[in-house]
């Protein structure tokens, strides 16, 4: 918090004035306290008492000038703030806190993380596992495609005894492909949905 001004060359001057001009009338206490503050070197600093008695001395004499005047140049003088030093123990315990803290952190992230189940699965399991349901599908394909076509191929060859022309035998293997294939479809799904339900 301020408590004295740094007062300027005005100040300076009018105070040096009021000194010369004023020697029996400046109370003795006032003018040492004004010769010393002049006295000081740069940045002079004038205290706020010492303000507010040269104000009072103003006001009873009825000088033609004010303070305000006199610090119409000057700025508040804000001491330096020292801050104190840390405790030692408050640092040690605020570190521990800080740790303390990053471990709850760190469990809390990696809380769903079972470590043991990597280890002992590891990640060459997890790729087989994955292989093996890719197989899978793709033997399931490859069995549907073939199941398909072949029923197309049995279908085409069994209705030359029925039909003679060759666009009615392509259209009633297609239907009877179609059929079987709707068929297989049917039970792939009802296969993926009992294979999804369990648990």
């Amino acid at each position: 918090m301020a408590s004295a001004f740094v007062v300027g060359d005005k100040f300076r001057n009018k105070v040096t004035h009021l000194l010369a001009n004023s020697e029996s009338a400046l109370p003795r206490a006032l003018r040492e306290e004004l010769e010393e503050v002049l006295e000081k070197p740069e940045p002079t600093i004038l205290p706020f008492s010492t303000a507010r008695k040269i104000k009072k001395y103003l006001q009873d004499k009825g000088h033609p000038f004010y303070l305000h005047e006199l610090l119409e140049d000057s700025s508040l003088h804000l001491p330096e703030i020292l801050k104190p030093p840390r405790n030692p123990e408050l640092v040690a315990r605020l570190e521990k806190i800080k740790a303390k803290l990053a471990n709850e952190e760190y469990k809390r992230i990696t809380r769903n993380v079972n470590t043991q189940e990597i280890n002992r699965h590891g990640v060459l399991s997890d790729f087989r596992q994955q292989v093996r349901s890719v197989k899978a599908v793709v033997v399931t394909i490859f069995n549907f495609l073939v199941t398909i076509v072949a029923a197309f191929a049995c279908s085409y060859m069994g209705s030359q005894y029925l039909f003679t022309e060759t666009a009615t035998r392509v259209i009633s293997a297609v239907i009877a492909a179609s059929v079987v294939g709707l068929a297989e479809l049917y039970v792939l799904v009802r296969t993926m949905e009992g294979d999804l339900g369990e648990p």
